[in-house]
């Protein structure tokens, strides 16, 4: 909801402001402006406590007011319950979009706002209105030091020499600043770009094999430095070559642990804040269930840093969801305080159907369970499996059959029965050609007229069932539940499933179905190894009962 106010400058208070610097001089101006004609444009505030108020958007005209009137001043203002993510970004698109912010603090804010975006860096430049180029420039800011950000913010340096030291690494930065303003003239960006010569890679933090690169003759060991004594020997010159080498390596290490996380993702300057590691316990816990149970979402992963000065770091253990991590940690300090005031009187607890099943789960146990989101590769391979489970059982039992047929004609989904599937079944049956039939109506009828009883009982069977292959996963999943299928009675754990997982979501289906209790220390070393031994021995444990263990990405009930 959304109010037009007028309200006094004393009831509002500041907001957290993107913006850092304040020009005196545009502040000067735009104090003048004001004691002219007043605050023509309303700020955005939200509510606070108290009949209070919070800025979202409009601090320095909130500032030229309150200078220049006083807390009595009644400020025209857009009222809107915000919560705070929505507060921030929608701080962050305000200033943003105003010419009067500072590039440094632009990009500040891109990055909060490609946080918010969970690293999609098309999604974040359609919001924020900007090229793809104007953002990776923005964020690439981010890889500069406090004091280059601040000399950018106070117009001692152009964005321009900012972007150029944006390339060198840290401890390198402040030494190069100071050198380039002590030129009395700053220099151009194009005079300066001649002096770096990207010359700010690093030979030391190559991650790649550094052989060729002793004599070649864009290592600067082996030519004058062409920025003075600012930059030492022992970095390339030649940022292309450098950069694609590097590239190459992170590739190799982002295949190297696609067996090991769901998702692998290299981190470039500016996204390295974005990393949340999922944890258990403490302010940021998810609890001890959801965090096996993440193990196995598809936003569980690691990250590689291709951020200068820690090029090639593996940061594990990681959720790229930050809006789901809140969600379950908020859940499990609700769930915490709940139990530590239990409600008067005896809890009722349902009891339901075993969820090794396949089968729904009763409403407790439904809801007390820990939630991922699933790969697209596992429900692609789930979503198949059940369509076969839902064929199998229509054919083998007429009633259910009879019941599908006329339920899915009910609710306008017997579009979904086959004629291709019905067709190549006759032809089969009667050993006739498919591709011989005319299929209008009276010749359809004459054909299963002039056939055997047994032919038209089995063609009556696959009606409902040709439909599976059809159906929306949606229906699919309703009529599963509606006939109590057993999954574990068409599915159990196989080779083909396992190679889909990778070892995290293999390590939490294994804890949830047992297997990992079952094999006991023989668990860790099995899967120390290479993934196919890793198969091999998760489906030879002696004695363990593979029947009916449906693990929890399986199971229909969850859709």
């Amino acid at each position: 909801m959304q109010l037009q106010a007028s309200i006094k400058v004393g009831n509002i208070l500041p907001g957290r402001n993107p913006r850092g610097y304040f020009d005196p001089a545009e502040m000067t101006e735009l104090e003048e402006s004001v004691k002219s004609k007043g605050v023509l444009q309303a700020i955005l505030v939200r509510p606070r406590d108290a009949g209070r108020y919070e800025i979202v958007a409009g601090e320095r005209r909130w500032r030229a007011a309150k200078k220049v009137f006083g807390d009595e001043y009644e400020i025209p203002a857009l009222v809107r319950d915000l919560d705070d993510g929505e507060a921030d970004e929608a701080a962050l698109i305000e200033n943003i979009q105003r010419a009067d912010m500072s590039p440094t603090e632009e990009a500040e804010a891109a990055a909060k706002i490609l946080g918010r975006c969970q690293g999609d860096r098309d999604e974040a430049s359609r919001r924020l209105g900007w090229s793809r180029t104007t953002l990776d420039k923005r964020l690439a800011l981010m890889n500069c030091s406090e004091r280059v950000r601040r000399a950018l913010s106070e117009r001692r340096i152009q964005l321009g020499h900012a972007e150029l030291l944006a390339a060198v690494t840290r401890d390198k930065q402040d030494a190069v600043l100071d050198k380039l303003l002590s030129q009395g003239c700053l220099p151009t960006v194009v005079q300066f770009r001649g002096q770096l010569e990207q010359i700010s890679r690093a030979l030391g933090s190559a991650i790649f094999d550094k052989g060729e690169c002793t004599s070649c003759p864009h290592n600067s060991g082996n030519q004058q430095a062409l920025f003075g004594e600012a930059i030492a020997a022992g970095h390339c010159t030649h940022g292309s070559c450098f950069d694609s080498k590097t590239d190459a390596a992170l590739d190799a290490k982002k295949a190297s642990l696609a067996d090991d996380y769901p998702t692998i993702r290299i981190v470039r300057p500016g996204e390295n804040f974005t990393l949340l590691r999922l944890v258990a316990v403490g302010d940021t816990g998810v609890g001890e269930d959801q965090a096996k149970a993440c193990r196995a979402c598809k936003n569980f992963g690691a990250a590689i840093s291709a951020v200068p000065g820690k090029l090639g770091n593996v940061y594990s253990d990681l959720c790229f969801d930050a809006s789901c991590n809140a969600k379950k940690v908020a859940a499990r300090l609700k769930q915490e305080k709940e139990k530590a005031a239990p409600a008067e009187g005896a809890t009722k607890v349902a009891t339901g159907k075993t969820a090794a099943s396949g089968k729904s789960m009763g409403k407790a146990e439904t809801k007390s369970e820990a939630k991922v989101q699933d790969s697209q590769r596992v429900k692609d391979y789930r979503l198949e499996v059940w369509r076969k489970a839902l064929r199998r059982e229509l054919m083998a039992n007429r009633e259910n059959n009879l019941t599908v047929l006329i339920a899915l004609a009910l609710s306008g989904n017997a579009r979904h029965i086959s004629d291709t599937k019905l067709g190549k079944a006759f032809a089969a049956i009667t050993k006739q050609e498919f591709t011989s039939f005319v299929f209008k109506a009276d010749e359809a009828a004459r054909l299963v007229a002039q056939s055997e009883e047994s032919v038209r009982d089995k063609l009556f069977l696959g009606l409902a069932a040709s439909a599976a292959d059809g159906i929306e996963e949606k229906t699919l999943v309703q009529l599963l539940n509606y006939l109590e299928i057993d999954l574990g009675r068409h599915w159990k754990l196989c080779e083909e499933f396992l190679k889909l997982l990778t070892k995290s979501e293999i390590e939490a289906m294994c804890d949830e179905i047992s297997l990992k209790a079952a094999m006991g220390g023989a668990f860790a070393k099995a899967m120390s190894g290479k993934k196919d031994d890793i198969i091999k021995a998760l489906l030879n444990v002696a004695a363990f009962p593979y029947e009916g263990k449906v693990p929890r990405s399986m199971r229909f009930n969850i859709a």
